[in-house]
Protein backbone atom coordinates (compact mmCIF):
# COMPACT_ATOMS: atom_id res chain seq x y z
CA UNK A 1 0.00 0.00 0.00
CA UNK A 2 1.74 3.79 -0.96
CA UNK A 3 2.34 6.28 1.71
CA UNK A 4 -0.64 8.57 0.50
CA UNK A 5 -2.81 5.53 0.50
CA UNK A 6 -2.53 4.91 3.78
CA UNK A 7 -2.98 8.06 5.26
CA UNK A 8 -5.96 8.20 3.72
CA UNK A 9 -7.27 4.89 4.80
CA UNK A 10 -6.00 5.71 8.66
CA UNK A 11 -7.66 9.41 7.77
CA UNK A 12 -10.87 7.57 7.16
CA UNK A 13 -10.91 5.36 9.73
CA UNK A 14 -10.14 8.03 12.66
CA UNK A 15 -12.59 10.15 11.84
CA UNK A 16 -14.87 7.28 11.78
CA UNK A 17 -14.03 6.66 15.34
CA UNK A 18 -14.33 10.33 16.51
CA UNK A 19 -17.56 11.01 14.41
CA UNK A 20 -20.36 12.15 16.80
CA UNK A 21 -24.27 12.28 16.11
CA UNK A 22 -25.19 15.94 15.75
CA UNK A 23 -28.27 15.66 17.56
CA UNK A 24 -25.50 14.49 20.75
CA UNK A 25 -23.82 17.67 19.73
CA UNK A 26 -26.85 20.49 19.41
CA UNK A 27 -27.46 22.38 23.27
CA UNK A 28 -30.55 24.19 23.60
CA UNK A 29 -31.88 25.78 26.79
CA UNK A 30 -35.06 27.87 27.59
CA UNK A 31 -35.53 30.83 30.74
CA UNK A 32 -36.85 28.50 33.35
CA UNK A 33 -41.08 30.07 33.47
CA UNK A 34 -41.01 31.60 30.40
CA UNK A 35 -43.65 30.09 27.90
CA UNK A 36 -44.94 31.19 24.69
CA UNK A 37 -47.68 29.22 22.74
CA UNK A 38 -48.21 29.10 19.49
CA UNK A 39 -50.71 32.04 18.25
CA UNK A 40 -50.22 33.71 21.05
CA UNK A 41 -50.55 37.36 19.46
CA UNK A 42 -46.75 38.23 20.43
CA UNK A 43 -44.34 39.88 17.97
CA UNK A 44 -40.77 38.77 17.07
CA UNK A 45 -38.39 40.96 15.86
CA UNK A 46 -35.96 38.91 13.22
CA UNK A 47 -32.82 40.83 12.71
CA UNK A 48 -30.46 39.76 9.56
CA UNK A 49 -28.66 36.93 10.31
CA UNK A 50 -24.75 37.17 10.81
CA UNK A 51 -23.17 35.11 8.20
CA UNK A 52 -19.45 34.27 7.94
CA UNK A 53 -18.25 31.89 5.85
CA UNK A 54 -14.36 31.00 4.55
CA UNK A 55 -11.64 28.49 5.05
CA UNK A 56 -9.57 27.17 7.26
CA UNK A 57 -6.14 27.62 7.22
CA UNK A 58 -3.52 25.26 7.48
CA UNK A 59 -2.50 26.90 10.72
CA UNK A 60 -6.45 27.15 11.70
CA UNK A 61 -7.03 30.97 10.75
CA UNK A 62 -10.05 31.76 9.58
CA UNK A 63 -9.70 32.95 5.65
CA UNK A 64 -12.84 35.22 5.36
CA UNK A 65 -14.27 34.29 1.38
CA UNK A 66 -16.89 37.47 0.17
CA UNK A 67 -18.49 35.06 -2.72
CA UNK A 68 -18.98 32.08 -0.60
CA UNK A 69 -20.34 34.25 2.64
CA UNK A 70 -22.43 36.51 -0.46
CA UNK A 71 -23.84 33.31 -1.58
CA UNK A 72 -24.55 31.54 1.92
CA UNK A 73 -26.49 35.00 3.06
CA UNK A 74 -28.64 34.94 0.40
CA UNK A 75 -29.47 30.88 0.86
CA UNK A 76 -29.58 31.52 4.76
CA UNK A 77 -32.23 34.77 3.93
CA UNK A 78 -34.42 32.70 1.39
CA UNK A 79 -34.53 29.57 4.19
CA UNK A 80 -35.43 31.59 6.39
CA UNK A 81 -38.15 33.59 4.88
CA UNK A 82 -39.81 30.15 3.51
CA UNK A 83 -39.86 28.63 7.18
CA UNK A 84 -41.18 31.23 9.21
CA UNK A 85 -44.73 30.11 8.87
CA UNK A 86 -43.23 27.57 11.57
CA UNK A 87 -42.50 30.25 13.87
CA UNK A 88 -45.70 30.08 15.15
CA UNK A 89 -46.75 34.19 16.38
CA UNK A 90 -46.41 37.25 14.47
CA UNK A 91 -43.19 38.20 12.70
CA UNK A 92 -41.96 41.07 11.34
CA UNK A 93 -38.24 41.70 9.76
CA UNK A 94 -36.35 44.41 11.41
CA UNK A 95 -36.29 47.83 9.63
CA UNK A 96 -33.53 49.36 7.50
CA UNK A 97 -31.24 50.88 9.68
CA UNK A 98 -28.73 53.54 8.81
CA UNK A 99 -25.69 55.53 11.07
CA UNK A 100 -26.08 54.71 14.41
CA UNK A 101 -28.95 52.62 14.32
CA UNK A 102 -26.87 50.32 12.22
CA UNK A 103 -24.23 50.45 14.17
CA UNK A 104 -26.55 49.40 17.12
CA UNK A 105 -27.66 46.76 15.55
CA UNK A 106 -24.27 45.58 14.81
CA UNK A 107 -22.94 45.73 17.84
CA UNK A 108 -25.94 43.51 19.91
CA UNK A 109 -25.52 40.71 16.92
CA UNK A 110 -21.88 40.69 17.77
CA UNK A 111 -22.92 40.68 21.59
CA UNK A 112 -25.59 37.78 21.17
CA UNK A 113 -22.77 36.02 19.28
CA UNK A 114 -20.11 36.55 22.30
CA UNK A 115 -23.18 35.53 24.83
CA UNK A 116 -23.82 32.40 23.14
CA UNK A 117 -20.35 31.08 22.94
CA UNK A 118 -19.67 31.76 26.60
CA UNK A 119 -23.43 29.61 27.27
CA UNK A 120 -21.40 26.98 25.42
CA UNK A 121 -18.22 27.59 26.73
CA UNK A 122 -19.31 27.91 30.92
CA UNK A 123 -22.77 26.03 30.97
CA UNK A 124 -23.06 23.88 28.05
CA UNK A 125 -19.68 22.24 28.19
CA UNK A 126 -19.23 20.48 31.57
CA UNK A 127 -16.15 20.36 31.94
CA UNK A 128 -15.77 24.15 31.53
CA UNK A 129 -18.42 25.01 33.67
CA UNK A 130 -18.07 28.03 36.03
CA UNK A 131 -18.44 27.43 39.30
CA UNK A 132 -21.87 29.59 39.61
CA UNK A 133 -23.18 27.95 36.25
CA UNK A 134 -22.14 24.52 37.95
CA UNK A 135 -25.07 25.42 40.59
CA UNK A 136 -27.54 27.10 37.94
CA UNK A 137 -27.20 23.77 35.92
CA UNK A 138 -28.22 21.45 38.75
CA UNK A 139 -31.24 23.92 39.67
CA UNK A 140 -32.32 24.29 36.26
CA UNK A 141 -31.17 28.33 36.03
CA UNK A 142 -30.78 29.67 32.46
CA UNK A 143 -29.62 32.66 33.55
CA UNK A 144 -28.44 35.35 30.88
CA UNK A 145 -28.27 38.42 28.88
CA UNK A 146 -27.79 41.07 26.72
CA UNK A 147 -28.71 43.98 28.60
CA UNK A 148 -31.99 46.58 28.94
CA UNK A 149 -30.22 48.69 26.24
CA UNK A 150 -31.77 46.13 23.36
CA UNK A 151 -34.93 48.42 23.84
CA UNK A 152 -33.20 51.21 21.59
CA UNK A 153 -32.57 48.84 18.73
CA UNK A 154 -34.81 49.96 16.14
CA UNK A 155 -37.95 48.20 15.31
CA UNK A 156 -38.36 47.32 18.90
CA UNK A 157 -40.76 49.22 20.46
CA UNK A 158 -43.17 47.92 18.21
CA UNK A 159 -42.46 44.26 19.16
CA UNK A 160 -41.89 42.00 22.10
CA UNK A 161 -39.22 39.45 20.90
CA UNK A 162 -35.94 39.96 18.93
CA UNK A 163 -34.53 36.48 17.26
CA UNK A 164 -31.03 36.95 16.67
CA UNK A 165 -29.54 34.19 14.40
CA UNK A 166 -25.48 33.78 13.98
CA UNK A 167 -23.45 31.62 11.58
CA UNK A 168 -19.85 31.03 10.67
CA UNK A 169 -18.83 28.05 8.59
CA UNK A 170 -14.71 27.45 7.48
CA UNK A 171 -14.24 25.13 5.23
CA UNK A 172 -10.67 23.00 6.29
CA UNK A 173 -8.26 23.62 3.58
CA UNK A 174 -6.68 20.97 1.81
CA UNK A 175 -3.10 21.82 3.86
CA UNK A 176 -5.81 21.61 7.43
CA UNK A 177 -7.12 18.10 6.16
CA UNK A 178 -3.30 16.97 5.46
CA UNK A 179 -2.28 18.66 8.89
CA UNK A 180 -5.53 16.33 10.81
CA UNK A 181 -4.16 13.12 9.57
CA UNK A 182 -0.34 13.75 9.82
CA UNK A 183 -0.89 14.33 13.37
CA UNK A 184 -3.16 11.48 14.23
CA UNK A 185 -0.35 8.96 12.47
CA UNK A 186 1.94 10.91 14.35
CA UNK A 187 1.87 12.43 17.91
CA UNK A 188 -1.60 11.65 18.15
CA UNK A 189 -2.73 14.66 18.44
CA UNK A 190 -6.47 15.64 17.77
CA UNK A 191 -6.43 18.95 15.01
CA UNK A 192 -9.91 19.84 14.28
CA UNK A 193 -10.45 20.33 10.16
CA UNK A 194 -13.45 22.78 9.62
CA UNK A 195 -15.69 24.71 12.40
CA UNK A 196 -19.72 24.98 11.59
CA UNK A 197 -21.20 27.25 14.61
CA UNK A 198 -24.58 28.34 14.57
CA UNK A 199 -26.62 30.28 17.31
CA UNK A 200 -30.52 31.26 17.28
CA UNK A 201 -31.84 33.01 20.22
CA UNK A 202 -34.78 34.63 21.56
CA UNK A 203 -34.45 37.97 23.34
CA UNK A 204 -36.58 39.73 25.33
CA UNK A 205 -37.06 43.47 24.20
CA UNK A 206 -37.81 44.87 27.64
CA UNK A 207 -34.99 43.15 30.04
CA UNK A 208 -32.72 42.04 27.48
CA UNK A 209 -33.04 38.44 29.06
CA UNK A 210 -31.92 35.36 26.52
CA UNK A 211 -35.03 33.66 26.72
CA UNK A 212 -34.32 30.55 24.42
CA UNK A 213 -30.61 29.28 23.08
CA UNK A 214 -29.89 27.10 20.44
CA UNK A 215 -26.35 27.05 19.89
CA UNK A 216 -24.47 24.38 18.50
CA UNK A 217 -20.65 24.64 17.20
CA UNK A 218 -20.83 21.39 15.01
CA UNK A 219 -24.10 22.32 12.71
CA UNK A 220 -24.57 19.75 9.78
CA UNK A 221 -25.72 21.28 5.84
CA UNK A 222 -23.11 23.04 3.23
CA UNK A 223 -25.14 26.59 3.70
CA UNK A 224 -23.24 27.78 0.23
CA UNK A 225 -26.15 25.35 -1.45
CA UNK A 226 -30.01 26.25 -0.95
CA UNK A 227 -30.55 22.86 0.03
CA UNK A 228 -27.54 23.16 3.06
CA UNK A 229 -29.23 26.36 4.15
CA UNK A 230 -32.78 25.13 4.51
CA UNK A 231 -31.21 22.02 6.81
CA UNK A 232 -29.18 24.72 8.74
CA UNK A 233 -31.93 27.14 8.93
CA UNK A 234 -34.28 23.93 10.37
CA UNK A 235 -31.70 22.82 12.89
CA UNK A 236 -31.40 26.82 14.18
CA UNK A 237 -35.09 27.33 14.86
CA UNK A 238 -35.25 23.45 15.72
CA UNK A 239 -37.12 23.99 19.81
CA UNK A 240 -37.84 27.68 18.93
CA UNK A 241 -40.57 28.09 21.43
CA UNK A 242 -43.92 28.22 19.55
CA UNK A 243 -42.91 27.20 16.66
CA UNK A 244 -44.40 24.22 14.76
CA UNK A 245 -42.29 20.96 13.72
CA UNK A 246 -41.16 20.63 10.22
CA UNK A 247 -43.45 18.46 8.31
CA UNK A 248 -42.05 15.23 7.59
CA UNK A 249 -40.38 14.56 4.53
CA UNK A 250 -43.04 11.62 2.44
CA UNK A 251 -41.59 8.52 1.53
CA UNK A 252 -42.25 7.54 -2.10
CA UNK A 253 -42.09 3.89 -2.92
CA UNK A 254 -41.49 2.83 -6.55
CA UNK A 255 -44.95 1.72 -8.12
CA UNK A 256 -44.49 -2.23 -9.92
Amino acid sequence: MGFGRGIAVAGAAWLALVAVPAAAQERTAVKAGFELPSGSGKTILVFRPTVSVGAQSTGGLFEPNGDWTEQARRNIEAALTEQQQRIGNRVVAAPESYGADAQLVEEYAALFAAVSQSVIDYQFFVGNRLPTKKRDNKANVFEWSLGSGIAALPGAKDADYALFLYNKDAYGSTGRKLLQIAAMLGPGIAVKSGEHAGYAGLVDLRTGELLWLNADNAMGGDVRTAEGAQKRVGQLLEGLPGSTPAPATPIVTAQR
